[in-house]
């Protein structure tokens, strides 16, 4: 399987893919953990992806994944454009989406409108202050779904923060996305807006203020490469880049007053 690097001193590369549209980034709701299902625009973007992907020439021996249906989702009907179902898919909890506390299921504008843009912004993608968490005995709990069953229930979030997320994200980075890259595997990373800029602030060394503004599309490939030593050395969007930054000003909106 032979691979085509941007970079000359490349030797290794990750596609990284935000879930198409869920229902209720359609709604424009807070989600985190909540699992929804993708919209229909949402279906559509994945297979233009899996489109995308098998036209410029990608082939992967191994996919990640969260937990979360969307992003399963996405995955699947991507795989189908690519032909790749047959290929193995590790899903772990720790690609989740940010858990959002006890703003999941509000809607953003109206949030927006009773608590002002700039809180919901600090709320949204400040880098240490994380919305209002859950009661313990909220159903909301994610101790009450049974895909965490094995995960120790002190590690299970109530709200958190983009610095909680990177913390839960990382780790798992190290100990297995990365290892498989070194180990010569193709990687396709699924997963969520926040737990991808938590990869990407490591990945680049972005600070936390600069973070705050780092809006990654729905449903677009991200392509990074890197040296012998898994040192990024570059990113790369693919497709129309109008249209990229088109979506990327949309996720920008989310938290505006309407």
């Amino acid at each position: 399987m032979q691979t085509v690097f941007k970079n000359a001193s490349a030797r290794y590369r990750v596609v990284f893919l935000r879930h198409g549209e869920s229902q209720w980034n359609k709604e424009n709701r807070f989600t985190g953990w909540h699992d929804v299902t993708l919209s229909q625009k949402g279906v559509e973007e994945a297979k233009a992806a899996g489109l995308l992907l098998k036209k410029e020439g990608f082939l992967f021996h191994q996919v990640y994944t969260s937990v979360l249906t969307r992003a399963i989702q996405t995955y699947n009907y991507a795989a189908e454009e690519m032909q790749s179902q047959y290929l193995p898919v590790i899903k772990s909890w720790r690609l989740n989406e940010r858990h959002y506390g006890a703003l999941q299921g509000l809607n953003k504008s109206e949030t927006a409108q009773k608590h002002g843009e700039d809180q919901v912004k600090i709320w949204r993608r400040s880098y240490d202050i994380p919305p209002p968490p859950l009661e313990p005995t909220d159903p909301r709990n994610p101790a009450n779904d049974r895909r965490y069953a094995d995960v120790p229930k002190d590690a299970l979030p109530l709200t958190e923060c983009l610095k909680d997320t990177v913390v839960r994200v990382i780790p798992f980075w190290h100990d297995h996305i990365a290892k498989d890259v070194l180990a010569g595997k193709n990687v396709l990373v699924v997963a969520h807006g926040n737990s991808l800029r938590s990869i990407v602030k490591y990945l680049d060394n972005v600070s936390e203020k600069d973070i705050l503004e780092l809006n990654i599309p729905t449903s677009v490939p991200l392509v990074y490469e890197f040296d012998n030593n898994l040192k990024s050395l570059g990113s790369y969007y693919l497709g129309d880049q109008e249209e990229i930054r088109k979506k990327m000003e949309a996720v920008a909106k989310q938290g505006a007053k309407k």
